[in-house]
C-alpha cells in the first residue's frame, strides 16, 4: 500500500497551496504559457487563455487606476485566497501596501482593489466567487468589469455596492 493517498479528500491548507504555487512558479514548464494560471484550493490548475482585447482592457484599467490613485498597478499577480491562489487580471495597491507585503509569491493578502475582466468563456457565478474571495483575503473592493456592455460590478465586505469608494472615475475605464 502506498503512503501517498490517491486522491485529495479535503481542500489543501493555505500553506500547501502556497507551496504548490511557488513550485509552479519555479517550474520552467510554466514560464511561456500564453494565459493566466491559477490554483484552486484542491490543488487543481486553472488555465485561462488571454485575448488581445482582454489584454488591452487590462492595460487600460491598470493605467487608469495608477493615474487616478497613484500607487502601483499589478497584472495577474498570485494572491492566496480561501479558494486557492487566484490572479486578478488587474490589481491596484498603495505604496503602503507594498511596504507591508514584501513577500513575492503568492501575496498573503489581497491588494486594495482586485479586478476581473469578464470574457465570453467566464461563468459569472465564478467571477463573483473570485471577487468575494479577494475581499475576504483583504481587498477593500473587487471589481468585475464588462468591457462590451461598459459596466462594472463592485463588491466590498458587505457585498455588492453601487459605486467605488476610491477616487476613481470608473467611466474613464472604457474610453
Amino acid at each position: 500500500m502506498s503512503a501517498t493517498p490517491e486522491t485529495i479528500e479535503a481542500p489543501l491548507a493555505p500553506e500547501q497551496v502556497a507551496r504548490r504555487w511557488q513550485a509552479m512558479c519555479a517550474d520552467p514548464t510554466f514560464e511561456d504559457v500564453a494565459g493566466k494560471i491559477e490554483l484552486t484550493e484542491w490543488g487543481e490548475i486553472l488555465l485561462s487563455p488571454v485575448s488581445k482585447s482582454h489584454g488591452l482592457a487590462a492595460a487600460r484599467l491598470a493605467e487608469c487606476l495608477r493615474q487616478a490613485l497613484g500607487g502601483r498597478s499589478l497584472v495577474e499577480v498570485g494572491i492566496a485566497t480561501a479558494i486557492g491562489v487566484r490572479a486578478p487580471d488587474v490589481a491596484w495597491c498603495s505604496d503602503a501596501y507594498l511596504v507591508a507585503h514584501p513577500e513575492e509569491m503568492p501575496l498573503s493578502s489581497a491588494p486594495e482593489i482586485c479586478v476581473e475582466i469578464a470574457s465570453a468563456s467566464n461563468a459569472l457565478p465564478k467571477l463573483r466567487e473570485k471577487a468575494m474571495a479577494y475581499v475576504k483575503a483583504g481587498a477593500v473592493e473587487a471589481w468585475i468589469v464588462f468591457p462590451q456592455t461598459r459596466r462594472i460590478e463592485i463588491y466590498d465586505r458587505s457585498g455588492s455596492r453601487e459605486s467605488t469608494s476610491f477616487k476613481a472615475d470608473t467611466h474613464e475605464l472604457f474610453d
